[in-house]
């Protein structure tokens, strides 16, 4: 599926669309948050871009907007140090467990800034920035509560939207991310 199939059918939908951005735009919003967007993203965004509620407007450089887009950029981390304060949150590979809670969230920070970073497309739906290739999954984040939405792009886009012709997601086919695919597999497995 592509660009033009997925706009008409999110269309259908009742997604509202503007122009999607040139490359000038994409460059100079990777530039501002620090961000890369994986082909497949910067493909669908140059296409058309969703401006309907819970999308990200990435073309409005209001300073509100600027604000939003980053505390949704680093939800993910505050997510992270809120289940580690209030719900014992902690990864085996990280060591063990500090008692100081600003020693944890330290560590915990640095595995963070190593780790792919996420990108947001709708409401709490974010995209891997790495590798910077197409077919990245799709990751529903709520705090460390993370979970697979979509094996690519395109098919995330037919599950969130409730597509009647694709209801599913091809769980053995989703490509591994690190960090956060450790995250998922830590429920998955029911440890923690």
């Amino acid at each position: 599926m592509d660009s033009v199939q997925i706009v008409n059918k999110l269309t259908e939908k009742g997604v509202k669309f503007t122009t999607g951005l040139t490359h000038k735009e994409i460059d100079e919003i990777e530039v501002l948050y620090n961000i890369q967007f994986p082909p497949d993203l910067k493909e669908f965004l140059t296409f058309a871009l969703p401006i309907s509620d819970g999308f990200v407007n990435w073309i409005d450089k209001s300073k509100e907007n600027i604000e939003s887009i980053t505390d949704r950029l680093n939800w993910p981390l505050e997510g992270i140090v809120f289940d580690i304060e209030h719900n014992e949150f902690w990864m085996k590979d990280w060591g063990k467990k500090p008692s100081s809670l600003k020693d944890a969230v330290n560590i915990a920070t640095m595995y963070y800034n190593k780790a792919p970073k996420l990108i947001p497309l709708y409401s709490h739906r974010y995209i891997p920035s790495t590798p910077f290739e197409k077919g990245n999954p799709i990751m529903s984040v709520h705090q460390s509560d993370i979970i697979y939405y979509g094996e690519n792009l395109f098919s995330y886009f037919l599950v969130e939207f409730n597509f009647k012709d694709y209801d599913h997601i091809d769980f053995e086919n989703i490509k591994r991310i690190s960090f956060w695919g450790d995250i998922i597999n830590l429920w998955d497995d029911g440890e923690e």
